[in-house]
């Protein structure tokens, strides 16, 4: 009798070792398993962010208006046409009358007139050729501060950088910001802002395609004259400059210079406005720099006649539009 209850109380025992066995293993798996998943999970939508990010118009050029055309019917050169697409979009073909194409690529054109003669009845399966002999609106627009602007013809896509380049680069002048205005779209532009940084400039060289138009702004201009080693017009390349930085602009100031009669003209809507400047002073850090508006004038009269402290706005003036206007960016 003792031994048959030794025997039930190892039996219980070992059933409840088997029992926390079993338990264990299956919590271990599912952490592991839940484990396993969470990486995976993360890849995917780590690869949907990247795809996103990456994803693009597509490269291949529609059809527009005054592209020419020719569209052939296999089997059936009686049906062959060169056919100009009007201002409408459409283009008028044997047999079916008008087509519109216009924002269709070449592939989907085939298959809309190819459906349009099986429907009219007068091919059972036809195989239509459309081929574009020419792009009226293959070249892009390249406009605003630009070295050489004009239209260049451009087939299939290109980068914003290769267009630039095309226009022989930006000026001295040129702001920062590029307006993109593509063919199919033409009433939302879409800005562009070009950067020094490496990252940024990745992300700021988008596709162009045929028929977009590219304008690059023109940055504000800021000018030093009067008593200094180079005067010079100074673009606004971030949007803002002050006083200290156009004088450094301008390699400071001769040794000669009065910076106690300088002075700053600003255009306001009641005309030029004259606004003294305690240059000396901020130049030793006793009185705060004064940020430039576009189209400032800084004058820096010569300490060695008087009459250069009374020279006239209009003459100080004339002095900022003949000089050279120099760029910050490289």
């Amino acid at each position: 009798m003792q031994q048959l209850v030794k025997i039930r109380k190892f039996g219980s025992k070992f059933l409840l070792l088997l029992v926390f066995a079993v338990t264990a293993a299956g919590l271990a798996r599912s952490e592991n398993t839940t484990q396993s998943q969470v990486p995976g999970s993360a890849a995917v939508a780590g690869t949907e962010a990247t795809k996103t990010s990456r994803e693009r118009p597509p490269t291949v050029p529609v059809i527009g208006s005054g592209d020419l055309l020719k569209v052939s019917v296999l089997g059936a050169p009686d049906s062959d046409q060169e056919v100009r697409v009007g201002a409408d979009g459409n283009i008028f073909l044997n047999f079916i009358g008008a087509v519109h194409v216009a924002g269709l690529t070449i592939e989907q054109a085939q298959a809309t007139i190819a459906k349009d003669l099986v429907s009219g009845g007068f091919f059972t399966q036809p195989q239509v050729s459309v081929f574009a002999k020419e792009y009226a609106t293959q070249g892009v627009s390249v406009l605003g501060e630009v070295q050489k602007p004009g239209v260049y013809p451009l087939l299939g896509s290109r980068t914003l950088f290769d267009v630039l380049s095309l226009a022989g680069g930006t000026t001295p002048k040129a702001g920062r910001v590029v307006s993109i205005t593509h063919r199919e779209n033409p009433t939302a532009p879409i800005n562009v802002s070009l950067s020094d940084d490496t990252a940024e400039s990745v992300r700021s060289n988008v596709d162009i395609f045929p028929g977009d138009t590219v304008l690059v702004s023109k940055a504000g201009i800021v000018y030093i004259v009067g008593d200094v080693p180079k005067p010079s017009g100074v673009p606004m390349d971030n949007g803002s400059i002050t006083v200290l930085q156009a004088i450094a602009m301008a390699e400071g100031t001769n040794p000669t210079a009065n910076l106690n009669k300088a002075k700053l003209i600003r255009k306001t809507p009641a005309g030029n406005q004259e606004i003294p400047l305690a240059l000396k002073d901020m130049l030793s850090s006793k009185s705060p720099d004064v940020r430039l508006q576009a189209e400032d004038i800084i004058f820096v009269p010569n300490s060695a006649a008087k009459s250069a402290t009374r020279r006239s706005m209009e003459a100080i003036i004339q002095a900022a539009t003949g000089v050279a206007i120099y760029g910050v960016r490289p």
